[in-house]
């Protein structure tokens, strides 16, 4: 139960960092300085780098060569594929339509769950999922009718698409390397893969980040620059491990449904909206769907359950062959 709660406690905190990142890093695009590809050349290089040096003042792990590869693919889809994917999306369309469309990861995640690690479907997971979406699109929806302006970009349906490609990458990564992530500590993890994902990307954009008037920008700017690399990359990314190894691919991916709670709770703060029963209801829906997901019956829990019924049957039949003697 601890360890289910820290796990718990570490994407829920996850997911509230990158819920405000996304506001932050349209504001940094905004400026017209920083691409998007050089924000998530700084994101991985960041990263590693923080990854790296704490690595220095903990045990050290020794990783085989099969892993190193398995970490390649792990960093493929989880990093260079999902923050690459999603920071351009970001860049071409809106912070709603994006929300809207990492609403859709728990969907994918419950789907690939269920062909790769033959996770149980049930019908209390997709009401827990489903639950989870309509509070999520209640709150993303009520933004978007309170958002001023609504002039879009020409490249917004791209835009849209990228952040999918984004999302169904990240689903692949919560599912197929839950194996892995067991093996190693976060650090360790995600060191190599930060230094995978950096070696992939930086020969794309590493040149346009070096032609960034660093002296000219505002201290702002450098404000949410740190929070965008340590506090949305390195911590984010170091939880999301801590999480995965304690907690279910479909449990990790519903986390995903604070991200509008936590964009509209900063509007609210902010003064750019107000709270009302539609947004109270959105919330509640959204918290009743992890809860409901979370006490959903994984597949060794069923599979105990079958091979207990078969024990009891196999016992009645005998208690019945031993009666049937006797007479």
């Amino acid at each position: 139960m601890k360890d289910k709660l820290k796990g718990h406690s570490a994407m829920f905190t996850a997911n509230f960092l990158w819920g405000i990142m996304s506001p932050i890093s349209k504001s940094i695009f905004l400026t017209g300085v920083i691409s998007a590809f050089s924000l998530t050349n700084m994101r991985m290089v960041g990263a590693a780098a923080f990854f790296w040096i704490a690595s220095l003042f903990m045990p050290r792990e020794s990783v085989t060569k099969r892993d190193l590869l398995l970490l390649f693919a792990a960093s493929l889809f989880g990093i260079t594929l999902n923050q690459g994917f999603f920071v351009v999306g970001l860049s071409y369309t809106t912070p709603i339509d994006a929300s809207v469309v990492a609403s859709l990861t728990p969907i994918i995640t419950m789907i690939l769950a269920a062909f790769i690690q033959k996770e149980p479907m049930t019908g209390k997971k997709v009401i827990g999922v489903f639950m989870g979406l309509t509070g999520a699109l209640i709150l993303i929806l009520d933004g978007a009718g309170s958002a001023s302006g609504g002039s879009l970009s020409d490249g917004r349906v791209m835009g849209d698409l990228f952040c999918l490609i984004a999302e169904v990458s990240f689903a692949i990564y919560y599912v197929a390397f839950k194996g892995l992530i067991s093996r190693y500590t976060p650090v360790t993890l995600m060191k190599w893969m930060f230094l995978f994902a950096t070696i992939c990307c930086l020969p794309i954009g590493g040149s346009e980040v070096m032609r960034i008037p660093f002296a000219q920008l505002d201290s702002t700017i450098y404000l949410d620059l740190f929070f965008v690399i340590f506090g949305a990359t390195f911590l984010s990314y170091m939880l999301v491990s801590v999480g995965q190894k304690r907690l279910r691919p479909t449990i990790v991916s519903m986390y995903n449904y604070t991200q509008p709670i936590v964009a509209s709770l900063l509007a609210i703060w902010w003064g750019m909206d107000s709270f009302d029963v539609m947004k109270g209801f959105a919330i509640l829906l959204v918290f009743l769907g992890v809860y409901v997901v979370t006490t959903s019956k994984s597949k060794a829990q069923l599979d105990a359950e079958l091979a207990e019924k078969a024990v009891r049957e196999e016992a009645a039949a005998s208690g019945g062959d031993a009666v049937d003697k006797q007479k």
